[in-house]
């Protein structure tokens, strides 16, 4: 255990953090230093003043897995910070409870500033994190559906009844499901305590008779695709490019989709940015 080094972390990490990034009001006491207070990090890390201050201080005792938890918690620390204040504690990092499901502000930037290709991130699980309007107009806005539902399996799988939800040609689902069926299986395996994975899972098994298959397949070596063909009610079949960026070091997934200059597709996706999420068959 350092604990020198373990107390200029900690207080660097609460000096980052305002009030309002985890629900405290500021209070009308003037604050002398940035960030939050000692007590505030204490009591929302579960363990007493004293204990924490003494952690700053550097002559604090080992603190157990439930204390660093607790401050992981507090701190809302990324996982690499997790892992760094297991070291610095003299203990083993404990793997992660869940997918990481914050976004990195650069890679939001980018998604902004793609207005002509529809893109979206997904975690490990495949809930749709971020997306750009792009990507709302050409699947959906899912920023207008509830939490519990923004998930792409969810969507493409449990959404709709009697299929009127398929965003994918028949072969581009079977080739979707393979590759879906692996990362989630693959999800399943590095979360196993997470309630959320299990419980996608059970629901894609017991609801669509179509993923069921594809998972008790186990083919491990499916790929995505290049291309999707997308089916949209306005603009109808887009065939389009589709590339994936893994961002390993949040077990995140960047999905673009592009159109081939000059094409059909490429005029539907622009007319798709003029109109946006706006429904057009609908009289208002």
């Amino acid at each position: 255990m350092d604990r020198r080094q373990l107390a200029g972390f900690l207080r660097s990490r609460r000096e980052r953090i305002t009030p309002a990034d985890v629900g405290l009001t500021p209070g009308p006491r003037r604050r002398r230093t940035p960030g939050l207070r000692r007590e505030e990090v204490a009591q929302l890390a579960f363990i007493s003043t004293e204990y924490y201050t003494r952690l700053e201080q550097a002559r604090g005792p080992h603190p157990s897995r439930e204390v660093l938890a607790g401050l992981t918690r507090a701190l809302r620390l990324s996982d690499a910070e997790r892992i760094h204040l297991h070291h610095l504690a003299g203990a083993t990092p404990a793997p992660p409870s869940g997918p990481c499901r914050e976004v990195r502000p650069t890679i939001l930037d980018l998604l902004r500033r793609m207005p002509t290709a529809a893109a979206l991130v997904l975690s490990a699980d495949y809930d749709v994190i971020a997306h750009n309007d792009l990507a709302a107009a050409l699947l959906e806005d899912f920023s207008a559906v509830p939490r519990h539902e923004r998930n792409f399996l969810r969507r493409t799988f449990l959404a709709s009844p009697a299929g009127e939800r398929q965003w994918y040609s028949r072969s581009g689902m079977e080739v979707f499901g393979r590759t879906a069926a692996r990362h989630l299986r693959a999800a399943a395996t590095r979360y196993p305590d997470d309630p959320e994975v299990a419980a996608l899972v059970h629901d894609l098994l017991t609801g669509s008779e179509e993923f069921a298959r594809l998972w008790g397949a186990y083919d491990l070596s499916a790929e995505p695709a290049p291309l999707k063909t997308v089916r949209h009610p306005l603009v109808g079949a887009i065939t389009l490019n589709c590339a994936v960026l893994d961002l390993t070091d949040r077990d995140q997934r960047v999905v673009v989709y592009t159109a081939a200059p000059g094409s059909a597709a490429e005029r539907a996706l622009e007319l798709l940015a003029v109109i946006g999420t706006q429904r057009m068959d609908v009289p208002g």
